[in-house]
């Protein structure tokens, strides 16, 4: 069983090799592999300036606000905080650095999951549509730099490396970018209607997403729950599900 379970790995890292390979001959990757390294570095550099300067991030939310209750408490942890700022700012520096960027990768893709996945849990709508694809982006950068790091994996076979050719290619990979641009579309629309209710940023704002229907006082009575009552966010959308079975 482990056996065929290594062998199954062992086929589905031979396949990102043979993707690492393609995409750093082609001319169009390389333009897009600098554009997700820039922007990834960009956003941990600004985050990890903020978190050393002391400022809370994402200060204008309230503290009852299911992310603004984690943010202000990650803020109270004093040289934690501060320690999670340099290693952002280090993760940028060394991703936007061409020759460190696969370190920058390695270092930055735990941190980039780790928010993506709370993004999700607290239904934060400020991230819920870009750190998907900043963890997609990271994704990519490390495929492009599969040959670097495949060797720390224990269960890769490296014996029969073969050297990349210096050729571009100039073909633009339609299917590619079709890719791209059909998972920024589907990660927009998860972010957007993929859960029946959010918190948003603001009481007001939350009132807006079910004015004129039938479950208008269920979504009321949610967002009381959370901007004003502070209530655990679970027992907040469980009070919602139930007021929504009931009868009107």
């Amino acid at each position: 069983m482990i056996e065929r379970c290594l062998v199954k790995l062992q086929l589905k890292m031979d396949w990102i090799e043979r993707f690492s390979e393609v995409i750093s001959k082609n001319k169009w990757h390389r333009y897009f592999y600098t554009l997700c390294r820039l922007l990834l570095s960009y956003a941990f550099i600004v985050a990890g300036v903020v978190k050393i300067v002391g400022e809370r991030f994402a200060s204008g939310l309230s503290e009852l606000h299911p992310m603004g209750a984690f943010l202000t408490a990650l803020h109270e942890t004093g040289f934690y905080y501060t320690f999670i700022g340099i290693v952002q700012l280090i993760a940028g520096v060394l991703l936007v650095i061409r020759r460190t960027a696969v370190l920058g990768a390695l270092i930055y893709f735990p941190i980039i999951l780790n928010i993506c996945v709370l993004s999700i849990a607290v239904r934060f709508e400020g991230s819920l549509f870009p750190t998907p694809l900043m963890v997609l982006a990271n994704g990519y950068i490390l495929a492009w730099n599969y040959p670097k790091w495949k060797f720390i994996v224990p269960w890769i076979n490296t014996e029969n490396n073969t050297s990349r050719e210096a050729v571009v290619d100039s073909r633009f990979p339609i299917g590619f970018f079709s890719v791209v641009l059909a998972s920024v579309l589907g990660v927009y629309a998860l972010a957007q209607y993929g859960f029946d209710i959010v918190p948003r940023n603001s009481k007001a704002d939350c009132f807006t997403q079910y004015v004129g229907t039938v479950h208008e006082a269920a979504a009321r009575e949610f967002c009381e729950c959370v901007h004003d009552e502070g209530t655990n966010l679970d027992q907040c959308l469980e009070n919602f599900q139930n007021s929504k079975a009931r009868p009107n």
